[in-house]
């Protein structure tokens, strides 16, 4: 029992490293990126911006990091540069767009942006790309 409760297989660490790039690579792609996607032409003119290079050009930088670098994370490629374009994407809208808005507001920021953290510090895992092509 005491070996089960406090040890951690090599199997275990990777597919849970997995599981929580799968996870919320899939989440932040369905939930935020493909939407922003899809309403492009609506959402231009209205979105923050507090990079200072113009609405559109940061709703641009934000489907980016929330299109292609959420897949790039799923699969597992180019996992660390996608994940740095992912904490700057959170980063700011958490520290930036909702600075003023209560904790609870921006809890969800605040998730994605540990989880996107932690992959960043511990590496995609051994069920990913990056880790095929070594």
């Amino acid at each position: 029992m005491k070996k089960f409760l406090f040890s951690v297989k090599p199997f275990a660490l990777d597919f849970g490293l997995f599981i929580l790039r799968a996870g919320f690579g899939i989440a932040m792609f369905l939930i935020h990126g493909l939407p922003k996607l899809m309403h492009f032409s609506q959402k231009a003119s209205t979105f923050p911006d507090v990079l200072r290079i113009g609405s559109k050009y940061s709703l641009i930088a934000d489907i980016f990091a929330e299109v292609f670098c959420s897949l790039l994370l799923v699969i597992g490629l180019a996992s660390r540069l996608a994940l740095f374009c992912l904490i700057v994407v959170m980063s700011v809208a958490f520290f930036m767009i909702h600075k003023n808005d209560p904790l609870a507001g921006k809890e969800l920021d605040l998730l994605y942006l540990t989880a996107f953290f932690t992959l960043f510090l511990t590496g995609p895992g051994k069920y990913s790309l990056d880790a095929n092509l070594k």
